[in-house]
Formats: structure tokens, C-alpha cells, sequence
């Protein structure tokens, strides 16, 4: 005769051995699915900016850095930034960086420093040594990166370092593998027809007072049936909406970063009114 302990004993290490290759197999797909367009990248050194910290006047080094795995921006001229420069909105043009994490490092007076690695496109990046008032430009546009991603208060008195192009070791990074629908390489073919018309929208930030956690955009499109006929991107910064066919087309930047992935969106056909939900990374 068989002991019916032992048989429970065999049920209950079978139903934890399942269980334990259930966990597995979940932890292993969480894996693979948690950066599935993310890759590893080492960049070559570029140059090497020394600014401070306006808040304590610490030393800051900026390395910019360089590699063909980060798109380049659109193609611009140097008319084209001095017009862009000059304009009411430069922030229109965006330029594909990849921010790294502060690391510590010793500057040459022996003394703590804060070091960021910002990696651009290489061809980008030759460009901006030739043309100093582009190597300008991406410098201001990687200072402004790092304030906004980790809430920094840089100066802009800041050097180009003439005989260093890095401090400290050139890490790794990891960068967005595939190109996601990138609202801001949108080619001109794209525009919608004269005839399209802009939707009134609102854009509300909670809470009304104190940190922002979400911006809220509500979209007004009277004639819109359904949500089958809205086609929404959200950006880290932008929003575009497209109602089909040809009814409205909204294509807006906001003054935050916003979690693309955990943004949502919920249309109302009794009011018909488009609800986008953004977390709040950074304003």
C-alpha cells in the first residue's frame, strides 16, 4: 500500500515546481519585453565641456559624444539655425540625443566633479566641428537635456576643454533600437490639406498647484463618430492628432516630458471630446 503522505508530498513539490516554471517563464518574458527596441551602444569620445552648477557652483564636465546608432536631426542650414535661433520657438527643432547617467569623477586639481556622457550622431557631430556656431547650438541643447531629465540648474559660461575629449571611461549606453513613428520626423508630405481644420483644445496640468503629475489634453472634435477614425501620437514633448478623413489634424509641443508608455487616451462620444492622459516626467 502507498502512504498517502507521500503522495501528498510528491502532489505538493510537483505544484511547487510548476509553480516555480510559471515564475520563471513570466520573469523571463518580463525580460525580454521590458527594452524590446533598446540596445547597447559604446560611443566614441567627441569633446569636453566644463560648465558649474548654479545651484552649489560645482564643476560639471559634459562629454558629448559621438555614434551612428543615434539618428541625426532633420538637415539644417546655418541660415536656417541663425533663422531658428533668432525665431520666438527654437525648441520646434529637435536634435536625437542620448543622455547617460551622472558619474563621479576627479578633475585635475585632484577635487570630486559631476560628469554626464550626451551621445549625438556622428555625422551630426563632425558638422558641429566645423561650424562652431553648431558646436554651440548642441552644446546649449545638451545642457538644456540634462536640466530638464535631472532637474539641473547649469551655467552658461561654459569652455570647451581643448586637449581632453572625455573625462573619466567611455560607458555604455542604452539607446531605442527601432525607430518608433517619430512624430518629429514627420517629412512635409505629411501635412494635412489646407482643408483640414484644427480642433480647439485645453491643456490642464494636475494638480492645479505644486509638482505636476499629469497633463491633460482635451480635444474637442464635433463630428467624430468614432474612435476608430483618430490616429494619436504622443512624444515625450509633442502631441499629433489626425481625425479621419481629412476632418481635423493637431500637431502641438507642450512645456513638459511625458511617459509615452503610460500615456492614455479615452474618447467620449456623447460629448465628443478626446481625453490624453500624460504622466509627468520633468517639466
Amino acid at each position: 500500500m502507498t502512504d498517502s503522505s507521500l503522495l501528498n508530498s510528491e502532489l505538493e513539490l510537483q505544484q511547487q515546481e510548476e509553480l516555480y516554471q510559471q515564475l520563471l517563464l513570466q520573469t523571463m518574458g518580463a525580460m525580454k519585453t521590458e527594452n524590446p527596441d533598446s540596445k547597447v551602444i559604446r560611443p566614441q569620445p567627441g569633446i569636453c565641456v566644463k560648465t558649474t552648477s548654479e545651484s552649489d557652483n560645482q564643476k560639471v564636465f559634459i562629454n558629448i559624444c559621438q555614434s551612428n546608432s543615434v539618428p541625426p536631426p532633420p538637415e539644417l542650414s546655418r541660415e536656417e539655425l541663425v533663422e531658428l535661433l533668432q525665431s520666438e520657438d527654437p525648441s520646434g527643432f529637435r536634435v536625437p540625443l542620448s543622455l547617460g547617467e551622472p558619474h563621479t569623477e576627479v578633475d585635475n586639481n585632484s577635487q570630486a566633479c559631476s560628469a554626464y556622457d550626451v551621445v549625438i550622431n556622428q555625422d551630426f557631430f563632425q558638422k558641429c566641428q566645423k561650424e562652431p556656431l553648431f558646436q554651440q547650438f548642441v552644446i546649449l541643447v545638451s545642457v538644456e537635456g540634462l536640466e530638464n531629465k535631472y532637474s539641473l540648474e547649469l551655467s552658461r559660461d561654459w569652455k570647451v576643454l581643448k586637449n581632453r575629449k572625455f573625462l573619466g571611461s567611455v560607458s555604455e549606453q542604452n539607446i531605442r533600437a527601432k525607430n518608433r513613428p517619430a512624430i518629429q520626423e514627420l517629412q512635409p508630405q505629411d501635412a494635412p490639406p489646407a482643408s483640414v481644420e484644427r480642433p480647439e483644445f485645453t491643456l490642464l496640468v494636475e494638480p492645479p498647484a505644486g509638482e505636476p503629475q499629469y497633463l491633460i489634453a482635451e480635444v474637442k472634435l464635433p463630428g467624430v463618430s468614432s474612435s476608430r477614425s483618430l490616429v494619436l501620437d504622443v512624444g515625450e514633448d509633442r502631441l499629433v492628432l489626425t481625425a479621419r478623413p481629412s476632418l481635423y489634424h493637431l500637431d502641438i509641443f507642450h512645456p513638459f516630458l511625458v511617459n509615452q508608455e503610460r500615456s492614455t487616451a479615452q474618447y467620449q462620444q456623447s460629448t465628443q471630446i478626446l481625453t490624453v492622459t500624460m504622466p509627468v516626467v520633468s517639466s
